[in-house]
């Protein structure tokens, strides 16, 4: 998909180079990926303590 966007030049220059990326969309998409893992650990951490667990790991680690 082509998308036009007004990114901070010198922002997008540093995170490029940072990342060793050959361009800007591969840059972008990084980033993005990157978001989308961060924001995905933080969701999965604020279940920390509210799920019960059920089970018998030693049972699953024998199957």
């Amino acid at each position: 998909m082509r998308i036009n966007i007004d990114i901070d030049e010198e922002l997008l220059n540093q995170a490029k180079a940072l990342a060793q990326a050959k361009t800007k969309k591969e840059v972008v998409e990084l980033a993005l990926r990157n978001l989308i893992d961060s924001l995905q650990r933080k969701q999965m951490l604020s279940l920390r303590g509210k799920v019960a667990w059920e089970g018998d790991l030693d049972e699953m680690r024998r199957s």
